[in-house]
């Protein structure tokens, strides 16, 4: 047997398709990660401003001209809205202008990240020395202290996402990426259930009592959790229903090379381009971030639709495992009948 002969025998058709397609999710990976996060500046910050009326409409022109466009500045009629604003993280800060003083004041909330406050104390130093101002920095939804630059939030969500698609993984490999009928399907999304409940409790008791990265609620954690892992772990079962063992591909696409570096973990979501700021919301890790870190700086707020995301991609990944493995069932009833053999997913399942 030749060289060549050794090759097409160790290296099959279907080998050299999973390499290739593991190389383009390999370049796909760096492409999204550097492309997110090698330049971050704000962009269009949700800006409030305070100010006497006259002075108002001008300074949120001159704000809203700003080089590169780093603010969506609007009026906001006084401090107390201006907080409840950024509570409500309608905004992401505000500057408190003093026509007695020549200080302002500007609120920021670092649990919401903890750079994106820093480059906007950065402008507001800037803009007010132009105009032979200073300005006082009031954060009023700081960041823990052993929560550093207010990751944990983030590393959390992607703990619970990376569990989600290697469990439903492992339940795919160790028994046919495709269960064979619904009742199997039912199984192993029951399955995934019972580690998500359990998971999504590990990961709470770990960044809050344990570590203490993290205040807010355990409940609100715990629960968040669990629906991050399930929603997670349903559309990889999807996907291998759809695909067989590539779905775990693309589950890795959906979520690793998409979702983490677009979930605003790293730099909050008004520092990254374009492109990643509109698909992170979307995305588990990004809706996952974002409640984490109301329920644990911004009292729980503003979390609907992000738990509307999630509960979607929970819903969307149960049905299509149920329904393909229903059309399944009866494919190998069909083919039973005509005197034809199953496939070797259907034997493993």
């Amino acid at each position: 047997m030749t060289f060549v002969d050794e090759v097409k025998s160790a290296v099959t058709p279907r080998a050299a398709l999973l390499v290739i397609g593991v190389l383009v999710l390999q370049l796909l990976f760096i492409t999204s990660y550097v492309g997110a996060l090698h330049n971050p500046k704000p962009n269009d910050v949700a800006f409030g401003v305070v100010a006497p009326a006259q002075a108002a409409p001008q300074l949120v022109a001159q704000l809203g001209k700003l080089p590169g466009d780093p603010l969506d500045p609007r009026a906001v009629k006084d401090e107390a809205e201006a907080r409840r604003q950024i509570m409500n993280r309608d905004i992401d800060g505000a500057l408190i202008v003093d026509p007695r003083s020549t200080t302002d004041t500007l609120l920021v909330a670092s649990g919401g990240g903890t750079v994106l406050a820093q480059a906007l104390t950065k402008l507001a130093y800037q803009v007010d020395k132009a105009q032979q101002r200073t300005v006082k920095p009031v954060d009023i939804a700081p960041a823990s202290n052993q929560d550093f630059d207010g990751l944990s939030a983030f590393y959390l969500v992607v703990g619970w996402c990376v569990g989600g698609y290697l469990c439903a993984s492992i339940l795919a490999i160790s028994a046919g990426s495709r269960a064979a009928n619904r009742d199997r399907a039912a199984i192993r999304l029951g399955s995934m259930a019972l580690y998500s409940i359990a998971s999504g409790l590990g990961g709470a008791v770990i960044v809050g009592p344990i570590l203490g990265a993290l205040p807010g609620s355990i409940l609100g954690l715990w629960g968040l959790g669990a629906l991050v892992v399930f929603a997670v772990g349903a559309i990889t079962l999807a996907l291998q229903a759809l695909t067989g063992i590539v779905g775990i591909g693309l589950a890795v696409l959906v979520i690793v090379v998409a979702g983490n570096p677009s979930a605003g973990g790293a730099f909050p979501l008004p520092m990254l381009p374009p492109f990643w700021q509109a698909i992170g919301p979307a995305l588990p890790p990004g809706a996952g971030t974002w409640v984490a870190r109301s329920i644990a700086y911004f009292k729980g707020n503003a979390v609907t639709g992000p738990l509307l995301v999630l509960s979607a991609w929970a819903v969307v990944g149960t049905v299509i495992t149920l329904v393909m493995s229903s059309l399944r069932k009866g494919k190998k009833d069909t083919g039973t009948s005509t005197g034809t053999s199953t496939s070797t997913d259907e034997i493993a399942a």
